[in-house]
C-alpha cells in the first residue's frame, strides 16, 4: 500500500510540474490549442445558427424543424461527454483530444457534401459532428486540470477556456455568413480544414499528462473491459430518449403516443443506470465520492443557467433574422458584443473567484442570465438596436463566463487528479445537454402559444419561449442563493469553532 501511495505521489508531482516546465511560448501555444476545444465547439454551434434559414431553404424544411439542427448537435455533445471523459482517463487525455478534432473535421466536411443529398444526411452528419466536441471538451479541461496546480493561474486558465465560448460562437457565425455569400457548404469545408490544422499542431504543442496507474501497461482489450460500457449504454439511452421526446414533440405534437412512450422508456433507464454505477461497474462513469451536496447544487445552477442560455441564444437569432429581417452578417454584428463582454467577464472572474469564492460568483452568473433574458424578451420589434438588444448581449455573457469556470473549479478541486476527465465531463455534460433540453422545453411552449405566421404571433411565441428561459434562470437564482447561504453558514461555523479552539488552547 505504501509503495502504491509513493507511486501515486510521484505521478501527481510529475503532473504538477508539467506547466512549470514549459517555456512561455510553448505554454501559450498549449493553452491556446486546448482552449480551441471550447472555441471550435461553440463555432460549430454558431456556424449553423447564423445560416440556419438558408440551410432550411435549400432542403425545403419547415421552420419547426430548424431547432433540431441546433439541438441535435448539442444533444450528442452533452450525451457522450461522460463516456469520452472516461475514455480520456483510460486511453489518455491528449489522444482523445486529437481524435476529437479529427472526428469533428470529418463530419464537418460531410455536412458540406450533404448539399448534393438531402436533409437526412445533413441532420445525421450534424448529430455525429457533436461527438467530436464530446471528446474535446472533457479531455481539454482534464488536461488543464491535471497540468496546473490549484491556485490563481489555474483559475485564470479555466476562465480563458470559458471565455472562448462566446468568442467561438461569434467567429463561427461570422465566417458562416461570409462563406454563405458564395455557397453555404463552404462554411463546413473551411471549418474542416481549420480543425485538421489544429489537430496537427496539437500533436506537438499539447503535453500528455500521466494516466491512472491501474491503466498503465494494460492491453487494449483490458482497458475496454474497464470502460463501464454497460453503464455508458444505459446512460446514453436515458439522455437521448428523454431529450428526443422533448425536441420531437414540438414538431409532431404531444398527442402522438410515441413521444410519451419514448420519454417513459428514457426515464426507466435512469434507475437502471444508477444501479449499474453503484452496484455493478468496477470503474463507474461518475465519481460518486465527489458528488457532495455542494457539487449537486452547483450542477443544478449550471443546468438552470445554461438551459436558459440555449433558449436565449436560439430565439435571439430568430428575433433578429425573422422579425427584424437582419442578414446572417448583420445578425452576427448585432450579437458580437458578447465577445468583449465575455472576455472581460472571464478576466474578472479569474481575478476575483479565489477572493470571494465560487458561490457568490455563481449567484451573480444566474442573475446575469435572468437579466439578459428579460431584456430581450421585452424588446419591441421596431425598437432601436442600442436599447434592449444591445444591453442583453452585454449582460448575458457574464452568466456564461462566470458560471462555467466556477463550476469547473469546484469539480476539478473536488475529484482526484486521475479523475479529472470525469470531473470535467460532468460540467460539460450539464452545460451542453441543458442547452438542447432547454430548446425542447421552449419549442413546446412556443408551439402551443403561437397561433399564426404574422409578426405579432411570431413575437408572441418567441416571448413565450423567453418566459420559459426566465423561469429556468430564476430557479437557478434561487438555488444559487441557497448554495451561498449554506456556504456562508458553514464558513461561519468553522470560524467559530476555530476561535473556540484557540481560546481553549490559551486557557
Amino acid at each position: 500500500m505504501q509503495q502504491q501511495n509513493d507511486t501515486n505521489d510521484l505521478a501527481l508531482a510529475r503532473t504538477k510540474s508539467i506547466a512549470e516546465s514549459l517555456s512561455p511560448t510553448r505554454e501559450f501555444l498549449f493553452v491556446s490549442l486546448v482552449c480551441s476545444a471550447q472555441l471550435l465547439t461553440q463555432a460549430g454551434l454558431g456556424n449553423v445558427q447564423s445560416i440556419v434559414h438558408q440551410i432550411g431553404s435549400h432542403f425545403s424544411l419547415p421552420p419547426s424543424q430548424l431547432p433540431w439542427l441546433i439541438a441535435g448537435y448539442s444533444l450528442t455533445v452533452g450525451t457522450f461527454i461522460l463516456i469520452f471523459g472516461r475514455f480520456g482517463d483510460v486511453f489518455g487525455y491528449k489522444r482523445m483530444l486529437l481524435i476529437g478534432y479529427a472526428w469533428m473535421g470529418v463530419w464537418s466536411a460531410v455536412l458540406g457534401f450533404s448539399a448534393w443529398s438531402n436533409h437526412v444526411l445533413f441532420t445525421f452528419a450534424r448529430v455525429l459532428q457533436g461527438i467530436g466536441p464530446a471528446m474535446l471538451l472533457p479531455n481539454g479541461v482534464a488536461i488543464l486540470g491535471a497540468t496546473y496546480a490549484p491556485g490563481r493561474k489555474k483559475a485564470m486558465v479555466f476562465s480563458v477556456f470559458g471565455a472562448c465560448a462566446p468568442t467561438g460562437s461569434v467567429l463561427g457565425s461570422a465566417f458562416a455568413g461570409v462563406f454563405a455569400l458564395a455557397w453555404w457548404p463552404w462554411t463546413f469545408w473551411a471549418f474542416a480544414v481549420w480543425l485538421g490544422v489544429v489537430a496537427v499542431l496539437g500533436m506537438w504543442c499539447v503535453p500528455d499528462p500521466p494516466m491512472k496507474e491501474e491503466f498503465e501497461g494494460q492491453s487494449v482489450w483490458e482497458k475496454i473491459g474497464d470502460l463501464d460500457l454497460l453503464g455508458a449504454g444505459t446512460g446514453v439511452a436515458a439522455l437521448v430518449l428523454f431529450n428526443f421526446a422533448w425536441n420531437q414533440a414540438p414538431l409532431v405534437g404531444w398527442q402522438k403516443a410515441y413521444t410519451y412512450v419514448v420519454m417513459i422508456i428514457g426515464l426507466l433507464f435512469v434507475p437502471l443506470f444508477f444501479y449499474i454505477e453503484l452496484r455493478v461497474a468496477k470503474y463507474p462513469l461518475i465519481p460518486f465520492d465527489a458528488l457532495t451536496g455542494d457539487v449537486a447544487l452547483v450542477l443544478a445552477c449550471v443546468a438552470c443557467g445554461w438551459s436558459c442560455f440555449g433558449i436565449w441564444y436560439y430565439y435571439t437569432w430568430q428575433f433578429a433574422q425573422v422579425l427584424r429581417g437582419a442578414s446572417p452578417l448583420l445578425s452576427t454584428a448585432w450579437v458580437s458584443p458578447v465577445v468583449p463582454s465575455g472576455i472581460l467577464a472571464a478576466i474578472v472572474t479569474g481575478l476575483v473567484i479565489h477572493r470571494v469564492g465560487p458561490p457568490p460568483v455563481m449567484m451573480i452568473a444566474l442573475s446575469c442570465f435572468t437579466i439578459g433574458t428579460i431584456l430581450i424578451m421585452t424588446a419591441p420589434i421596431d425598437q432601436t438596436y442600442w436599447a434592449n438588444f444591445f444591453v442583453s448581449t452585454i449582460v448575458t455573457p457574464w452568466g456564461m463566463d462566470m458560471s462555467f469556470p466556477a463550476a469547473t473549479l469546484i469539480l476539478s478541486d473536488a475529484v482526484k487528479k486521475e479523475h479529472q476527465g470525469i470531473g470535467a465531463s460532468l460540467v460539460n455534460t450539464v452545460v451542453n445537454y441543458s442547452i438542447s433540453l432547454g430548446l425542447g422545453f421552449a419549442g413546446t411552449v412556443e408551439v402551443y402559444v403561437n397561433r399564426g405566421d404574422s409578426p405579432e404571433e411570431l413575437l408572441r411565441g418567441y416571448r413565450a419561449a423567453f418566459y420559459m428561459g426566465l423561469g429556468l434562470s430564476s430557479l437557478g437564482v434561487a438555488v444559487s442563493t441557497v448554495f451561498c447561504v449554506k456556504c456562508w453558514m458553514r464558513d461561519r461555523m468553522a470560524s467559530r469553532q476555530e476561535r473556540d479552539s484557540i481560546g481553549e488552547a490559551k486557557i
